[in-house]
């Protein structure tokens, strides 16, 4: 039998720890194993119980999100790390994926959005919140003109593979992509790991980042 994965929460809110909470509960595959209210007590829990995947918001007393990110990648790198934000956080989530988070997530996301982000995580992808990707990329200190390596690894990808990696850069998740373009999640799957292999990305912030490098995402597909 699989062994669920892990999953550790900080967030000073308690309303937000317990709606959270509410909603992993019934996950199948997924335990949520402690709970925070700030950045301090996150990194404690973490060396504790090395969780697969925590979830840290990013305003928290004592010590912020993001520094608990860069001291829990620090001390335990094998930790997936996904930042809760929301609108006009933009910069501090920039900074979180710079500093090596899998991903942010909105608040007040979904709960099989929640659900794709920790299982993304823990797959050693990464989970972009759909609805401000395009926000974040736009602030990210990117838009310098793509090296001619990456031009070249562009030039490698198919007309199909530029269409995932535009999607994926939105932050569509596969299953999503998969039904813009009337293909199945496991072909999609399929796209996104010869876009990573010709890319040389190893998750989906990564590809992301380079999408936008390289102009792919200038003009939104139709």
């Amino acid at each position: 039998m699989t062994e669920p994965l892990r999953v550790l929460l900080a967030d000073d809110d308690s309303l937000i720890r317990t709606a959270i909470d509410a909603i992993l509960r019934p996950a199948e595959g997924i335990e949520l194993i402690a709970q925070a209210a700030d950045g301090r007590a996150a990194i404690d829990l973490t060396l504790r119980h090395r969780p697969d995947v925590a979830l840290l918001d990013i305003q928290m007393p004592v010590l912020d999100g993001l520094a608990a990110l860069r001291e829990i990648r620090r001390l335990v790198p094998a930790v997936r790390i996904v930042v809760l934000t929301t609108f006009g956080q933009d910069d501090y989530v920039a900074q979180a994926l710079a500093s090596g988070a899998a991903g942010f997530l909105l608040k007040e996301s979904a709960a099989d959005e929640l659900e794709y982000a920790i299982r993304a995580a823990a797959a050693g992808n990464a989970y972009l919140s759909p609805k401000i990707t395009k926000q974040v990329l736009d602030r990210l200190p990117a838009a310098r003109p793509a090296p001619s390596e990456d031009l070249a690894k562009v030039a490698m990808l198919s007309e199909r593979e530029r269409e995932v990696l535009i999607l994926l850069a939105q932050g569509l998740s596969n299953a999503e992509i998969g039904r813009l373009l009337f293909v199945s999640e496991g072909t999609v799957k399929t796209h996104v790991y010869h876009v990573f292999a010709k890319l040389g990305c190893e998750n989906r912030v990564q590809a992301a980042m380079f999408a936008q490098r390289a102009g792919l995402l200038e003009t939104p597909p139709a």
